[in-house]
């Protein structure tokens, strides 16, 4: 049956073409051409469907803003992102971007770009703060604020929501922008040069009020001969990279004095021992240091080391200690427990016992907080950071073990020891876990930072 019906078909085929040929002009023909054309509209547009479906996918406005030509190439930028405004700010440059995106998946490319790209994370997002990013690499600080808004009036075809991104960049020196080392944190190792102090208060002295610049701290410790201080220790390779860029960041200020053990051989020495127990004399004199760089433009918040006229709080640190003004001045303050703050039985300071991690966060809350530390008990303690061995605790030092918590991410006991069920309140303090204490002073979201403090040193205006 089908074997027959094919000669038709072939011949109806035959037929049609030999009248097409025949009668190519005739208006039968043309109709026929004019139905099997391609369609005119085709031709003059040339948008192809999937473009045209990205073109109706398009939901943010265009914008002509242009970041600055000195934009560092360093900060990662999220690709789904439109530039909207390039301000200048507290930080140096803030850059507002919107993206269609949700805030959860830029909060991940951030993260994931961070840690790839070797940035030390100061600061991430968690369930109980604001989605803000805070990173350095080198001398570039970045901040980044993710922020999901409401849209009012969108346009059509745009979504009701949108992620708000605040880039904030700083101190990006450049190589033709370096600080000498005249001013900037790489110090020359000082011995006793007096000559450069005549004119500069000393410890001890009713105008000193402290810091002093970082080439005479060696003076400021009032032991010219036996302490030096750099950036450029050889041994820290003995301890994690966030401690090391600690300590680093430090020494840059000039807070670190390093009791050179190679003086009697007369011998230098850039060893900073970051695992090598720190003394209480030697702890107070970096807390005093390094509060007066952190605030050296603010004096209502720095420490006055005492003259020599006062009446010592210690027995066993006359006024002829080296370290009499930092901790005399310490206990004047109300910093530190003496017979000054109702502490009858401090009667000795014993300067060169070992500091331990309970005293460290004595010492230092008050520094953070700036206002009387909570009332706190062994079951408030043990609730909020839940260590075991929290009966250990000196009754003194739980208040200020408590308000440590306060801080979140920037508390000293999460920065120093990292996560941790046991306090070990007795345990002595190594010098490297001292300076990773010493490196912010302030609570969550309010304080200052070593490396902030460098960038003020820094900065031309200065």
């Amino acid at each position: 049956m089908v074997l027959c019906k094919r000669p038709a078909v072939f011949l109806s085929l035959a037929v049609l073409l030999s009248s097409l040929t025949a009668c190519a002009n005739s208006p039968v023909a043309k109709n026929l051409e004019d139905s099997l054309a391609a369609d005119p509209r085709l031709e003059n547009n040339s948008v192809i469907f999937d473009k045209a479906k990205q073109t109706e996918a398009q939901q943010l406005p265009q914008s002509t803003v242009k970041l600055p030509a000195d934009f560092p190439s360093d900060i990662p930028l999220y690709t789904n992102a439109q530039l909207q405004e390039v301000t200048p700010s507290s930080n140096g440059v803030s850059t507002r971007w919107l993206s269609s995106d949700p805030s959860n998946i830029i909060e991940d490319f951030y993260r994931n770009q961070f840690q790839a790209n070797n940035w030390q994370i100061l600061q991430q997002p968690t369930d109980q703060q604001s989605n803000v990013f805070a990173a350095r690499r080198n001398d570039l600080q970045v901040k980044v604020s993710i922020q999901p808004k409401s849209v009012t009036n969108p346009a059509p075809n745009q979504p009701q929501t949108n992620t708000e991104l605040l880039i904030e960049y700083g101190g990006n020196v450049t190589a033709t922008t370096q600080p000498t080392p005249t001013t900037t944190a790489q110090p020359t190792p000082i011995t006793n040069n007096s000559e450069t102090n005549n004119n500069i208060p000393q410890p001890g002295e009713p105008q000193f009020i402290g810091p002093l610049p970082p080439v005479n701290v060696a003076s400021s410790a009032n032991t010219p001969d036996n302490n030096k201080t750099t950036s450029e220790f050889s041994d820290l390779n003995k301890v994690s990279p966030e401690l090391r860029q600690h300590i680093e960041d430090l020494a840059a200020l000039g807070v670190l004095s390093v009791e050179s053990n190679a003086a009697k051989s007369n011998t230098a020495t850039n060893q900073f021992e970051p695992n090598k127990i720190i003394t209480r004399r030697e702890y107070a004199r970096w807390l005093v240091a390094a509060n007066n760089a952190m605030y050296a433009n603010n004096p209502a918040k720095q420490i006055r080391l005492a003259s020599e006229s006062g009446q010592s709080a210690f027995s066993d640190v006359p006024k002829t200690n080296p370290d009499f003004g930092q901790i005399q001045g310490l206990a004047e303050a109300g910093l530190i427990p003496s017979p000054l703050s109702g502490d009858s039985t401090e009667v000795l300071f014993r300067p060169d016992a070992p500091l331990t991690r309970e005293q460290l966060i004595l010492w230092k809350l008050p520094l953070d907080t700036r206002q009387a530390l909570p009332g706190a008990n062994l079951e408030a303690v043990k609730q909020t950071w839940g260590f075991q061995d929290v009966g250990k605790i000196d009754p003194k030092a739980l208040r200020a073990v408590l308000a440590d918590f306060q801080s979140g991410e920037q508390s000293n006991i999460r920065r120093v020891f990292g996560y941790t069920t046991l306090f070990q309140p007795k345990k002595p303090v190594t010098r490297a876990e001292a300076a990773a204490a010493l490196w912010y002073f302030g609570t969550q979201g309010d304080g200052v930072s070593a490396s902030d403090a460098l960038k003020l040193k820094r900065s031309p205006q200065q």
